[in-house]
């Protein structure tokens, strides 16, 4: 189902966006990250107007002082980026995430658990870091690449059952691979219309972005948001034109 020529799931209105920035998080999560280039992923993040500037835990007071009095919203990862430590811990991290100025937060579900089947620990875990934000909206990374077709299907559903308000395809860190459309398409199924899908790992370009929005995503996740953008041309097109650009009219 599509409003126009762009899915339901981007929502009413969505067809004359400014391009794509008002759907990408702007990303930086390299574990060698200095304060100076966080200081221009946020700087740049609010002068593209992006949807959120996403960056670990330890970065999340500068980068809200940097995006202060704009809409771009600071986006920061829990968990990230293996999913592995106690669910306490990721609690805690998403409290002092939100306390340091987080306004959405990016989490990695325990992935060994949800390999064994332990669906009940997943979603025990999921739903400590929601009660733990306090309101603020969650991403479940789901690490896609790792599940199996129904495995993913799961996920999704015991991340809506645990009150998150998206699920995510990667944590980009992974070596076999990041976002794939036919996940995405899986994970847009499994949680129907109006939930939230981001897609992210390995999107760099504005065609595999388009495609991602297409299969069911909502957000994209990407490290390319300046090149992205700037492949638009100048004046930027309608979201409704990019999709007629990239074949999907």
């Amino acid at each position: 189902m599509t409003h126009g020529v762009v899915p339901a799931w981007l929502g009413n209105g969505a067809a004359s966006l400014a391009g794509l920035a008002p759907l990408l998080d702007h990303t930086l999560l390299a574990p060698d990250a200095t304060a100076a280039q966080v200081h221009h992923l946020a700087d740049e993040g609010r002068a593209l107007g992006v949807a959120g500037v996403c960056v670990d835990g330890a970065w999340a007071q500068l980068v809200r002082e940097r995006l202060e009095g704009s809409s771009v919203r600071t986006v920061v990862v829990v968990g990230f980026p293996h999913g592995a430590m106690a669910t306490a811990a990721k609690a805690f991290e998403a409290w002092q995430a939100v306390h340091d100025g987080a306004d959405e937060l990016d989490m990695v579900m325990s992935l060994g658990r949800a390999k064994a089947g332990e669906w009940d620990a997943v979603r025990d875990d999921i739903a400590a870091v929601v009660e733990a934000g306090a309101g603020t909206p969650v991403k479940v990374i789901l690490e896609t690449i790792l599940l199996e077709p129904l495995e993913i299907v799961e996920a999704c559903l015991v991340a809506v059952e645990a009150g998150a308000e998206f699920v995510k395809t990667s944590t980009g860190f992974y070596p076999a691979g990041g976002a794939r459309e036919a996940a995405v398409r899986l994970m847009r199924r499994a949680v129907g219309d109006d939930f939230g899908v981001k897609a992210s790992g390995g999107v760099r370009s504005t065609d595999t972005a388009i495609r991602m929005l297409a299969a069911g995503a909502n957000r994209i996740g990407t490290s390319s948001a300046a090149a992205m953008l700037a492949e638009q041309g100048v004046p930027v097109p309608t979201l409704a034109t990019l999709f007629a650009r990239h074949g999907h009219a």
